[in-house]
């Protein structure tokens, strides 16, 4: 991988409807060009229409984290990495890293924890075992991998004095 040791999911660019007033990608899009970039992975991995409409089973998102690094300014070309940081067999813990694909920094990265929800009750439910297996050849291609130091952080502001 030229980027990191993960795995490329989506090569994209900024697009101009991504643009804020500042003349640069507006937050929300990065999760936008994240959440298409998930999506692969999901396929990837046989969380795909077919799997919905057969099982009943998708995945929902619980918790996310983005961290904005550096500006991509105007039809930037992107690409975008997965990690897989922890899996059971109802939660996903994955970490993407979004890089200017020329000049390769950094742009912002998102940890999300996702879970595996039959649509019909609405509550977790574990992975069906071909998926599981799929989950599991990403987890021993990653487990190794460096945790990245924006995996697990939180939000704070000591109040004033």
């Amino acid at each position: 991988m030229p980027f990191d040791a993960a795995l490329e999911l989506q090569r994209t660019h900024v697009q101009p409807e991504w643009l804020d007033y500042n003349g640069h990608m507006n937050v929300g899009y990065y999760v936008v060009a994240f959440d298409q970039a998930f999506d692969l992975f999901m396929d990837r991995i046989g969380i795909d229409a077919a799997y919905r409409e057969s099982s009943g089973g998708t995945i929902f998102s619980v918790e996310a984290h983005v961290t904005y690094l550096q500006e991509l300014l105007p039809d930037a070309p992107l690409v975008v990495t997965l990690q897989l940081l922890g899996w059971d067999s109802k939660k996903l813990n994955i970490f993407l890293r979004m890089y200017h694909a020329e000049e390769g920094f950094l742009a912002a990265t998102l940890e999300w924890m996702s879970l595996h929800v039959d649509l019909e009750t609405r509550r977790a439910a574990p992975m069906a075992p071909e998926v599981a297996a799929r989950v599991e050849a990403v987890w021993q291609a990653h487990k190794d991998l460096p945790r990245p130091p924006q995996a697990g952080r939180g939000i704070s502001l000591n109040p004033p004095k």
